[in-house]
């Protein structure tokens, strides 16, 4: 097996890998829905739209799409990312990791202020993240959101993307569409 041979394989087994971890650390859980789509869905395309998007092959970025919600939503720790995945992985997710302990509003305003001080990688996340969550809004909307409530999410949505603009020009207009669409939608 040449050298390029052994790299390509431990890429392709680490994205594997992460795949299968975030698909059993989210097993139980559904996207918020009419549909109520299993969760791994979402980190499914993430991944996907990190993989097609990128300018270069990066095993790394691809295996934190998979993983991106894991510390926030299932209890996993960075330590225990880093001993599975490496440092490369398990920082790109603490960068892209919300607090949860803060209030909801606290949160999302704290996105929009550090989004445009994260790395190229985090910001490739944040936007692949919220094309995913406009795209599920605009195909199956939670019961419970009225008409403003999706407006809102997409208004800031785009705040959050703003700061991460320059970053992947095909990742951003891929979310321009899917803002355009859940516009439409409601």
């Amino acid at each position: 097996m040449s050298p390029y041979d052994t790299i390509l394989r431990d890429h392709v087994a680490l994205v594997a890998r992460a795949a299968d971890f975030a698909a059993r650390r989210h097993a139980d859980q559904r996207r918020k829905g009419a549909a109520r789509e299993p969760y791994v869905n979402h980190l499914a395309e993430v991944a996907a739209l990190l993989a097609d998007t990128v300018d270069a092959p990066n095993a790394w970025l691809v295996a934190a799409g998979w993983l991106h919600d894991t510390v926030e939503d299932t209890g996993t720790t960075h330590e225990e990312l880093t001993g599975l995945f490496g440092h490369v992985v398990a920082d790109l997710v603490a960068e892209v990791t919300d607090d949860k302990s803060l209030p909801k509003a606290e949160r999302k305003r704290i996105q929009v202020e550090r989004a445009p001080h994260k790395s190229p990688d985090a910001k490739a996340i944040k936007i692949a993240d919220k094309i995913s969550n406009l795209r599920s809004l605009a195909s199956s909307p939670p019961d419970d959101w009225d008409r403003t409530r999706v407006l809102d999410y997409v208004t800031w949505a785009e705040s959050v993307v703003a700061g991460c603009r320059g970053t992947n020009a095909a990742l951003e207009s891929i979310f321009d569409q899917s803002a355009d669409a859940a516009r439409r939608v409601v």
